[in-house]
């Protein structure tokens, strides 16, 4: 079993992974045939996509936008948050501006966003 070439094999891998998957559950041996040709396709998918379907970093704003709707907040209650103005908040999400470096260090703390993402590291 060498290396996946191209874009039909990928689907072909894809699904006959789908199809192991109904077949293989976590009670299954890991020495069952079925196991170990999930186990091998699923590695030789995750190889080409990590080389041809790379997922890439989201952006500050894009982390931002994401934490303020998992934490139920408008960007009122943001910049109050932050302790900057709304019109400032409107800046950083339209990418008008860039945070000072204050202000990016309470992004990360009161959002838990990583600090190298709201750095740009």
């Amino acid at each position: 079993m060498g290396a996946i070439k191209n874009e039909i094999q990928y689907n072909a891998t894809s699904k006959r992974i789908e199809e192991l998957l109904a077949i293989v559950g976590n009670d299954t041996p890991t020495d069952n045939k079925d196991f170990i040709e999930l186990d091998l396709l699923s590695d030789l998918l995750a190889d080409y996509e990590e080389a041809y379907l790379p997922i890439e970093s989201p952006t500050l704003v894009e982390v931002i936008k994401l934490r303020m709707f998992e934490m139920g907040l408008t960007q009122a209650k943001l910049s109050k948050l932050l302790g900057v103005s709304p019109s400032r908040v409107s800046e950083y999400l339209n990418g008008k501006s860039e945070p000072t470096l204050q202000v990016a260090r309470t992004i990360s703390q009161k959002l838990n966003i990583d600090a190298n993402l709201v750095l740009g590291i």
